[in-house]
């Protein structure tokens, strides 16, 4: 039985500590920070959008920037950063906000202490009853394949690299509740539609496994949406995070990305009252394109829902290091 289960250890923890909790809270955020996502005014760089054969989403700019070497230690009960850690991140973002300004436009930053290698930014958004929080987390670790080395880490810090790849997630995420502490937002409780992917173990002692449905759950709500017969591998458009239904957002823009959270409210609106259905179908095998709960919704799913991706492509092909990358056209 094929579940999602990713061998670098790193996202393992991260996507673990998702499924535990049930809320995205607020530790900190800084306003020198704040200040540099909306203070470049210089033209951006010019850039595509690609999936690595590891399914990672990238943008190819025109041009290289470079990355500083991060503090890698951080006490995870520690909800401020060093002040060391954000002099690093302003020196990185010196480099990347005016390279894809737009990419930041109404964003605010916040700090994650469990996920110190991904610095996060945030915008949310209201529909009808429902909050959507859009999520960006840039991913500064080190890749010795994709990226041209300048410096070598240690024990306590990353190394230090240029690139011309922009490696980055950005989801949508549905909100029941908007918590507040002294007058400013402090968590934002999801709005849970997936009961439990936890299905069990594989393996023994130091090489246990653990086997969830989110990715088949995945499989199932980008499939459910697409146009039928639509090749779009490595992308799925929805994904299940922090137990429930997510979208996948490639756009860059501000006023693009404003797209998702109408998109995500039908997907929600869709999936709740018949998760239970959904999930029982994958208990026992993997997603499949036959699996009778899917094509009973399938035929139900109104045919211009699947339009907005029709102009959808996606190009495999050979990087410089004859490695498969996908490129992605909207």
């Amino acid at each position: 039985m094929t579940r999602e289960f990713h061998s670098r250890g790193f996202f393992v923890i991260i996507a673990q500590m998702e499924r535990l909790q049930n809320k995205i809270r607020l530790n900190y955020t800084n306003g020198d920070i704040n200040a540099l996502l909306r203070g470049s005014s210089v033209d951006g760089a010019s850039h595509t959008r690609h999936f690595n054969q590891n399914e990672e989403f990238f943008l190819k700019l025109s041009r290289q920037f470079s990355v500083p070497s991060f503090p890698i230690h951080h006490d995870v009960r520690r909800p401020e950063p060093s002040t060391q850690y954000l002099e690093t991140l302003a020196v990185l973002l010196r480099e990347v906000v005016p390279a894809v300004p737009e990419l930041f436009q109404g964003l605010t930053y916040y700090f994650d202490p469990a996920d110190t290698l991904r610095p996060a930014f945030f915008q949310l958004y209201r529909l009808a009853e429902m909050h959507y929080l859009y999520l960006l987390k840039l991913d500064v670790a080190y890749k010795h394949m994709e990226h041209e080395l300048v410096r070598s880490g240690t024990n306590d810090s990353t190394p230090e690299y240029r690139s011309s790849k922009l490696f980055l997630d950005a989801i949508v995420v549905p909100v029941e509740h908007v918590e507040t502490a002294a007058g400013r937002v402090s968590e934002f409780v999801v709005k849970q539609t997936v009961s439990q992917t936890w299905i069990g173990e594989t393996g023994r002692g130091y090489f246990v496994q653990g086997i969830w449905m989110d990715h088949e759950l995945t499989k199932f709500f980008s499939k459910l949406f697409l146009p039928t017969g639509k090749r779009a591998y490595p992308f799925y458009p929805f994904q299940c995070r922090y137990r429930t239904i997510c979208s996948t957002v490639l756009e860059t823009s501000a006023e693009s990305r404003k797209r998702n959270p109408p998109l995500l409210h039908r997907a929600v609106r869709f999936v709740a009252p018949v998760m239970d259905e959904i999930q029982e179908s994958l208990r026992d095998i993997d997603f499949s394109e036959k699996n009778e709960t899917f094509l009973k919704l399938k035929r139900s799913v109104p045919e211009f829902w699947s339009s907005v991706w029709n102009a959808l492509e996606i190009t495999p092909y050979l990087n410089e290091r004859d490695m498969k990358e996908f490129r992605i056209d909207l």
